[in-house]
């Protein structure tokens, strides 16, 4: 079947609709969707190239684009979401009454296993003495580092928190994570020290209009995720940390594994971090058995007999 241009509004419509869909029944985040609108996009443009109907989604269109993908040098990882997001479409479909039965897609490879990147505690103390400057912008960024490796909060989570959200009293934060859920988690210690310092004292510096957000821009604007991360990688170059080991949820990895590794069991873990399913907490109990046995595997001095 060949695609016809006059189709485009028939695509984009039911893409609309699909995405009403998954926000209303998995109660997905903006940045979930997002993710997907991207990627069933690139899945258009393919099709368009080939001339055939995106609505279509048979064995053979969805291995030929999963084969360029691939071509292109995307990671498994990659399509293996892009394989994942044209099978909920496809379900879709089909639930619509769109289409009549799903496609049978080919086992698709296992995904490369990458381990998340976890900082030691020297590691973030010179990330934090890296913002002690003095300046209102310093003290934003210590905050900004400190609420994350100290709460395990998302980045998306971080730049949506108000003031209104923090019990100062009570040392509580409440957010709302993905799929609108709200939890409530504490902070104490320095974070609460350097959270409290930047309210009274740094943050009415930037407040220029009045924001309802914690954490502002120079311009006195809310801070975005992409800024959030330009700001943790210019931290981590001033603290001679290398960009590999920075991402956008390493606070959020570190915290949870060193967590673990103090004693803290799955279920509170869970609460802590916003995890629908305990499965996904597990992964950092994997991660941390994982990487010690790597450990004692390949450091020289990681052995059990005793010294001379």
């Amino acid at each position: 079947m060949r695609f016809d241009a006059s189709d485009d509004s028939v695509f984009q419509n039911t893409l609309g609709s699909f995405r009403d869909y998954i926000m209303l029944e998995r109660g997905c985040s903006d940045n979930t969707l997002k993710a997907y609108a991207s990627d069933l996009g690139q899945w258009y443009s393919h099709c368009k190239r080939m001339g055939s109907d995106p609505m279509l989604l048979n064995p053979d269109n969805i291995a030929r684009f999963l084969r360029e993908q691939s071509a292109r040098g995307m990671s498994k990882s990659t399509v293996q979401r892009n394989a994942a997001v044209l099978n909920s479409f496809a379900r879709y479909l089909v639930y619509d009454g769109i289409t009549e039965k799903m496609p049978i897609l080919d086992p698709l490879p296992a995904r490369d296993r990458i381990l998340p990147q976890i900082m030691t505690e020297g590691e973030i103390q010179r990330l934090i003495n890296c913002c002690e400057d003095g300046t209102p912008l310093g003290k934003r960024d210590r905050t900004a580092i400190e609420l994350a490796y100290g709460t395990g909060m998302r980045a998306s989570e971080l730049c949506s928190l108000k003031l209104k959200d923090i019990d100062r009293g009570g040392g509580l934060i409440f957010t709302r994570g993905k799929g609108d859920k709200e939890r409530c988690v504490p902070y104490v210690g320095g974070v609460r020290k350097a959270v409290d310092e930047y309210i009274d004292d740094h943050r009415p510096k930037l407040d220029r209009y009045r924001e309802p957000w914690l954490l502002l821009t120079k311009s006195g604007r809310k801070m975005s995720r992409e800024f959030l991360w330009r700001l943790l990688r210019k931290r981590g170059n001033q603290a001679g940390i290398s960009p590999s080991r920075l991402h956008p949820h390493v606070l959020r990895h570190t915290f949870a594994t060193h967590l673990l590794r103090k004693g803290m069991d799955q279920r509170t873990l869970q609460e802590l971090l916003g995890h629908s399913s305990i499965l996904t907490t597990e992964k950092y109990t994997h991660l941390d058995l994982e990487v010690r046995d790597l450990y004692d595997k390949f450091f020289p001095r990681s052995g059990t007999e005793e010294e001379n």
